[in-house]
């Protein structure tokens, strides 16, 4: 009697398991579930005044900054490297574009909105630029280079607008964050452009190769002809563009800059994204995908949170704890200690 084959089934299933997108999307199904079980009209799209509505559709538009600013992070953390500087850029960059643009009750722009776009992105990428030069070129720890910008960051801000909510209400800046385009909300589409253009560069190209080799292991990458600390301050100065470019989403969104809150955060969240996303901190290989996926959990758990009405002064201790059960479901060793846990046999059972 021939063999019978074995059944492909069970080995697809625990490569499936394996693959480090199968839990950020079980996590990011389960939350879509349970915000569709509490809230009937959770999955509902309506199409009015030319533009999708719905809650699904205000999760990814209020999680595209976070999502631009993961992408840029998942470089530097691939690289071994940490920016907690983020959210302070984005407070720059807010506060640069509506100094720029002006507080013309009329709604004229000072300087114009290409010329106030530009000078808010070319700042976001200078102060880039500098973490990696003290990074790259000082040989400084990334946490205490970035922490320098963070605390320096809010300072600057805060000059800039001289301490006030700088207010805009020039229409055309409204468009970027809170524009449609196609019936989607415009935010999308930039977060998608970046995505688009990262991962071609990261997945087309020797980069992401490269990438990878600095965060396994510097020196070797070095040995092998990689331009590592050219390398590392390229993605430093990506990373400020992406906070830069969701400092303009944030500031056209709420029609206003705020150097003392802008931003508030925003590092953390993108720090998490990147990690649930299945990108280890301890740099190496990296998951652009998992990325923009760890932004959507976030987002989806503080649509739930606040749609579920849970008060505000313990919200932030129910983020964490999904976020810690998560963390966990995601660690290799934890399910092997759960299974081997699982498997063993009763006192007293034969063996």
């Amino acid at each position: 009697m021939p063999d019978t084959p074995p059944s492909p089934g069970p080995g697809l299933l625990a490569r499936a398991m394996q693959h480090r997108l199968t839990w950020p999307l079980v996590t990011l199904a389960l939350l879509l579930a349970a915000n569709a079980a509490f809230n009937p009209g959770f999955l509902h799209l309506e199409w009015r005044d030319g533009h999708l509505y719905g809650s699904l559709v205000d999760i990814l538009n209020r999680a595209a900054p976070l999502m631009v600013v993961a992408l840029g992070m998942t470089l530097v953390i691939a690289t071994r490297g940490i920016d907690i500087s983020v959210g302070a850029v984005v407070a720059i960059s807010a506060a640069v574009a509506a100094w720029m643009i002006g507080g013309a009750v009329d709604g004229s722009a000072r300087f114009g909105l290409a010329a106030a776009v530009a000078a808010a992105l070319a700042v976001a990428l200078l102060c880039g630029v500098w973490n990696g030069v003290l990074v790259a070129g000082a040989g400084m720890q990334p946490i205490i280079a970035t922490l320098i910008l963070m605390v320096a960051g809010r300072g600057v801000a805060q000059l800039v607008t001289d301490g006030q909510i700088l207010t805009i209400y020039h229409k055309p800046f409204f468009f970027i964050g809170g524009g449609y385009l196609l019936g989607l909300p415009f935010s999308l589409f930039v977060a998608g452009a970046v995505f688009a253009l990262l991962f071609v560069l990261c997945t087309r190209t020797a980069l992401g190769l490269f990438i990878q080799a600095i965060g396994i292991n510097p020196v070797a990458a070095r040995v092998a002809g990689v331009r590592a600390r050219r390398l590392t301050l390229a993605v430093y100065a990506v990373c400020g563009l992406c906070a830069g470019l969701a400092g303009l989403l944030i500031s056209s969104n709420v029609k206003s800059a705020d150097g003392n809150n802008a931003g508030q955060l925003l590092e953390l969240d993108a720090i998490l994204a990147v990690t649930l996303g299945g990108t280890l901190l301890t740099g190496g290989r990296f998951s652009l995908v998992g990325s923009v996926i760890g932004a959507l959990i976030i987002q989806t758990l503080t649509y739930a949170i606040y749609s579920l009405g849970v008060p505000p002064e313990i919200n932030l201790v129910v983020k964490a704890a999904v976020v810690f059960a998560v963390m966990l479901l995601q660690s290799a060793e934890f399910r092997a200690t759960l299974r081997a846990i699982a498997v063993r046999p009763a006192p007293g059972a034969l063996r």
